[in-house]
Parts: C-alpha cells; sequence; structure tokens
C-alpha cells in the first residue's frame, strides 16, 4: 500500500495458488478420505514429523489465500487500486465484494481481460471440484479448527499459517462468477501510455513491462513528486510488447519490487563483478550515455535463450511421444505456450508422427481467439505479421487444420470422440489439485514413456504427493520471470531516478532519539521508536506523533527466542489456564527445548513451540489473548 498526496494506493491484488498444495485433489481425496475422528487424529499425530504421503494433505473443499491480512482491512480506505498483471488481478473480488468498497481500478485492457478469463475458469474448476465434496454446511472446515491444524505436519502447516503463524486468517472461501463480472464492471482500462486522472490530483499512466501481454509498470505523477512502480520485467519479449523502460525515466522516486529468481542466486554465488545499484560508481560512468546503455539492456541474448530453453522442451516431448508416451503441460503462463504450440508443432509436423495436440479448458476457445486480435499489444516481430497478412499466432492456422484441438472440458463428448493417443494435451492447473490436469495425471503417472512438464518455483515433490509413486518422467522448467540483477544498474542509470527506496539516511527528532532502548537480536543491536515518518525535499524525517506514549510499558511488536516451557506453564497457571506439557523435543542447538503444550481449561487450545516459531491454535479469541500475554512475559521483545 502506498501512500502518495493524502491517496492511498494498492498495487496489485494476486492469489498465492501455490497453497493449493496442502489439499487433496479429487480423485486422490476419494480414495484417501480420512474423518478427523480420535482414531485418525492418533494415526497422524504419530506420523507427524514423518515423510509427507497423500494422506497427510487436506481432504476437503479448497480455501484460497489471499494477500496478508486482507480480511482485516478496511475497503473503504482504499483510493486507487493499480493492476500490473493478470495474476494481480486474481484476488481483487474479495475486495470489490466488500460493502464500503469504492476504489478506482485501473489495469490495461488486455491483462483486465486475460485476467477475466483466467478468474472465469477458476471459478469453473472450483464449482467442477466443489460437487465432490458437497454442500458448504459440511465439515470442509474442519481442517483450520484446532484439531485439525493441530495434527498438520509441520510441512503443510507452514503454508497454512505461514512462516510468522499469521496468515490463517488470509485463507478465503473462493469467489463466485457473479462476484468475478461485479468485478470487472468496476475496473477501468487503459492503453500503453494513456494518461488517467484521478480526482484531479494524480496522473497515472502505464508501460509495457515485457513479461507478458498486457503486463505494466505504473508511473504515478503527483503535485510534490513523480513515482515509478516497476513490477517484474522482460527487456526483449518473443511475444508480449518489450519492456518501455524510457517511460519511466526522470522520476523523484522508483519503486523496485521485483527481481528474476532465475538470476538472483546464479549472480549472488557466481558473478564477482556484480555491484550494488545505487552506491556503486566507476571511473567509465561518464563515457555512459543514454543510448549506450538503451543498447547494452535491449540485447537479445536473454530471448534468445528462452527460446533455445523452449526448443529442448519440445525435443523432450518428441522423444516421450516417440516412445508412445503422451505429453502433459500444465503451465500457466499465456505467452510461454503460445510460443510452445508454436514450437512443437513445428517439430512434429517435420516427423512422420501424427499426433494430436489437444488444449482443454472452458476458456481456452475464447482467449486463443483474443490474442489473435491485439497486435497493439504484442512485440514489434509480430505486430510486422498483421501488414504481412498472417496470423500474429502460429495456433489460429493449426487449428484450422486441426493439428490443435481445442475443448471445454475433460468430459466432453467431442473430446471423448476425438482422443488419440499418444498426444500432447495443454490444460490447467499448475498447482496440480484443480482442473483438467488431476485426470490426467491420474491417468498417466504410471506410464514410464510419457512427460510432466512444469515450471520451476513450486515444491513439486509436495505438489506430485497425491500421484506418488510415480513412473511418468517430471521436466522441470525456469523461465525469464523478471529484471536480472547484472541489467539493475544500467537501468538505473538510464531512468535517474532522484531516490531509490534504499540506503537511506533518516534524520530522527531529539525527543525521540531519547527514548533509545537498545537490545540484541542476533549479532544486531536494535530499539523500537514510536512516530511519524515525513519525507521533504529527499530528506527522511522521523518525528513525535501525535500518538504519544500513553505509558511507559508498550506491549512488544517483534519477539525472538524460544519460549521457556517451564515458565511458560507457570505464568498459564498463574492466570487460571489448565496446562499440560505433553511432547518434548530437546534440540542441541537450541537452549530451549522445543515441545507441544496441551490446554483443556477454559476451553480447548494448543501451543506448538518449535525453534522457528511458536503458534497458538484455538477458536476461542479471548484465551489465544491470554496465552499471547504469557508468552510475551517469558520472551524477550521490543
Amino acid at each position: 500500500m502506498l501512500s502518495v498526496s493524502g491517496f492511498r494506493i494498492l498495487l496489485d491484488c494476486p492469489l498465492d495458488l501455490s497453497s493449493l498444495a496442502i489439499f487433496s485433489p479429487v480423485p486422490i481425496a476419494l480414495e484417501a478420505h480420512e474423518s478427523l475422528d480420535t482414531d485418525s487424529v492418533v494415526r497422524k499425530k504419530q506420523k507427524i514429523e514423518k515423510t509427507l504421503d497423500a494422506n497427510d494433505l487436506v481432504c476437503a473443499e479448497p480455501w484460497y489465500k489471499t494477500v496478508k491480512s486482507l480480511h482485516l482491512w478496511d475497503a473503504s480506505f482504499i483510493d486507487v487500486i493499480l493492476i500490473s498483471s493478470p495474476m494481480g488481478i486474481l484476488g481483487l473480488p474479495f475486495l470489490t465484494r466488500t460493502k464500503d468498497f469504492s476504489a478506482k481500478i485501473y489495469v490495461t485492457e488486455a491483462a483486465a481481460r486475460i485476467g477475466q478469463l483466467m478468474m472465469e475458469d477458476l471459478v469453473s474448476m472450483h464449482m467442477e471440484l466443489r460437487q465432490f465434496y458437497g454442500p458448504e454446511d459440511s465439515s470442509f472446515l474442519q481442517w483450520m479448527r484446532w484439531e485439525g491444524l493441530k495434527v498438520l505436519p509441520s510441512e503443510l502447516k507452514k503454508i497454512a499459517l505461514g512462516t510468522d503463524c499469521e496468515e490463517l486468517g488470509a485463507w478465503m472461501p473462493l469467489y463466485s462468477a457473479v462476484d468475478v463480472k461485479d468485478c470487472m464492471r468496476k475496473v477501468q482500462t487503459l492503453k500503453y501510455a494513456e494518461e488517467a486522472c484521478y480526482n484531479g490530483t494524480l496522473v497515472i499512466k502505464a508501460f509495457s513491462s515485457g513479461l507478458e501481454i498486457g503486463t505494466c509498470n505504473w508511473a504515478i505523477n503527483g503535485p510534490k513528486r513523480n513515482i515509478a512502480y516497476i513490477s517484474s520485467s522482460i527487456f526483449v519479449s518473443t511475444h508480449a510488447m518489450d519492456f518501455n523502460f524510457l517511460g519511466l525515466q526522470g522520476n523523484d522516486l522508483i519503486i523496485f519490487s521485483d527481481f528474476s529468481t532465475l538470476d538472483t542466486t546464479e549472480n549472488m554465488e557466481n558473478d564477482n563483478t556484480y555491484c550494488d545499484p545505487v552506491t556503486s560508481s566507476n571511473a567509465s560512468d561518464d563515457l555512459y550515455n543514454l543510448e549506450e546503455i538503451a543498447a547494452s539492456l535491449l540485447k537479445d541474448d536473454e530471448s534468445m535463450e528462452e527460446m533455445e530453453k523452449l526448443a529442448f522442451i519440445c525435443t523432450c516431448a518428441f522423444d516421450s511421444v516417440r516412445a508412445g508416451g503422451s505429453v502433459l503441460v500444465p503451465i500457466d503462463r499465456l505467452g510461454i505456450v503460445l510460443c510452445l504450440l508454436e514450437q512443437m508443432s513445428l517439430l512434429l509436423e517435420s516427423s512422420s508422427l501424427k499426433v494430436p495436440i489437444y488444449i482443454i479448458s472452458s476458456v481456452a476457445e475464447e482467449l486463443l481467439a483474443f490474442t489473435n486480435i491485439i497486435p497493439e499489444w504484442l512485440c514489434k516481430q509480430r505486430q510486422e505479421k498483421l501488414f504481412s497478412g498472417e496470423p500474429l499466432f502460429a495456433h489460429v492456422k493449426l487449428i484450422k487444420e486441426r493439428k490443435i484441438h481445442v475443448f471445454p472440458a475433460v468430459h466432453s463428448v467431442e473430446l471423448l470422440t476425438n482422443w488419440q493417443e499418444p498426444c500432447v494435451v495443454f490444460c490447467p492447473h499448475w498447482s496440480l489439485r484443480l482442473g483438467p490436469v488431476v485426470h490426467l495425471l491420474r491417468y498417466w503417472c504410471s506410464d514410464p514413456n510419457s512427460l510432466l512438464i512444469l515450471e520451476s518455483g513450486n515444491d513439486a515433490n509436495l505438489a506430485l504427493l497425491p500421484f506418488k509413486p510415480m513412473a511418468m518422467k517430471v521436466l522441470q522448467c525456469s523461465f525469464l520471470s523478471g529484471i536480472s540483477l547484472q541489467k539493475v544498474q544500467p537501468l538505473l542509470k538510464a531512468l535517474q531516478p532522484k531516490l531509490l527506496l534504499e540506503s537511506t539516511e533518516i534524520d530522527i527528532a531529539t525527543d525521540l532519539a531519547s527514548q533509545f532502548h537498545w537490545k540484541t537480536l542476533k549479532q544486531e543491536t536494535v530499539t523500537r521508536l514510536d512516530g511519524e515518518l515525513f519525507m521533504d525535499q529527499g530528506k527522511h524525517r522521523l518525528l513525535s506523533g501525535f500518538r504519544q506514549a500513553e505509558s511507559k510499558q508498550h506491549r512488544p511488536l517483534l519477539h525472538w527466542g524460544s519460549p521457556d516451557l517451564k515458565r511458560l506453564l507457570t505464568e498459564l497457571s498463574k492466570m487460571g489456564i489448565t496446562a499440560t506439557l505433553k511432547k518434548v523435543m530437546d534440540s542441541a542447538e537450541s537452549k530451549n527445548a522445543a515441545g507441544i503444550i496441551d490446554i483443556d481449561d477454559p476451553e480447548k487450545a494448543l501451543i506448538d513451540v518449535r525453534e522457528t516459531g511458536t503458534v497458538i491454535i484455538t477458536a476461542d479469541e479471548n484465551l489465544a489473548s491470554h496465552i499471547f500475554k504469557a508468552i510475551d512475559i517469558v520472551l524477550d521483545g521490543i
């Protein structure tokens, strides 16, 4: 959330669909279902720290993980929402359906349409899955109660609760198709570089980011300062319009939100020449001019590497179908899918193999048709095809020639009539928990000649857990998803911002400085201050706020260490809480033991103490508050 000239601006509202991995997909769920009776709880408790298996997954209608603390936000306080990509819109209906929502939503025309189709497909896949779990008044919420969370293995519990154990409230039941339509009615779409004026004060413009069709970065011009927000971007794209970084020049402030996960580790470990983009300089800096920098940034080395990677994937797919196996591709990156369709079709066409390609999705037909009527959102190479009379993408011709077949569902009569193996299938969903992929993966998982193509970044072991033992081959691929670290420094030289949000000094008012109470946290000394942050003429100042300390004692906002279990039991007893230490796990690396404290009175509760964090599980808010106070007493904090 960003505050500009008194207006609150929300930057994107995505869903964490990787968290669906804790749920069991339908076919497996029907076979492996275990009710949370006493015997089941005991069985799961005994194997809580053993290797995960399919029975450990949550067998219930999935809920969806939203932005952290979204359920606590007052939607009426949000003035503007800027959506940078189709993925960034997936959580928006949770906000727009609230009663007091009145924010202005800006998104590019292409991202809005693609995002709407993605939401409609998600709702369709969820409704199909929901048929197997029955009405909402069933016990599908059991896993979110303390009995269910108590028996979750630690790996699944971490996903459900988050690393800081504060994300249980982020889970929500999925919105409806009506919610999606209502959300899209509240959206204002923009073309690239088109100005939108908000409240006569802010001028907002979207510039292409190159990541996907319709994705963008934002320029926000206000009366006091101009701000650029840079999301995941790719300088030279094989399908989308290239990253227009020149449109973001000369801003006072740049908010840089993402680096390419593909290159981060590689650069940190192998590239000894990398310098900090803000503080580093050398004698040759003055020799750089804008044209030279732009030329270095727009080299197509990365896009060529991407095409080589796609060619390798197609070769692996060809080897599988030649051996009699089929290929399953549940990748959601639209541009990657379109390019794969082109290359895979060419490879199969050049061989003597007659292998059909199926695309199965409730929105596939509409989405593919849309991509062929939006030349203004595509790269120059694609636009040139329009003037030469060619389709923007090869799938148009291939569908007409019946080399690619599009169907709305895996159980459609037309698909069953047309079905032929071996084949190549593109279908959702990459989480392997929803959609046609569940049925097809279950069907092919025991075939050693078949191939599953996944995008790297998610936990493949957890995703594939319901389908084990897996004889099917699995190919994990990483695709370029942002700006590589070696290009950050020349990019900042080209943009020439007055301020980048890092390495900034701050002036602290003397009355606040007198309140310093230093504490040691690991190898750092830290203190807590309560004030208001101001920025004026490029300088940051922390001043005493209107809410001066009403008392000398503040409840700590940050704790560290592990609570002493015996001291914790003593503090709970003082509060009239009956607690028993059920399990102790000694750690050679920790001074304090980890363990589980069971509370029976005044209500049921559980305290799971580990080296990485302490989790309070109870349905009673008042009891949870008292437990937190007890932990607060025994832990160090500021």
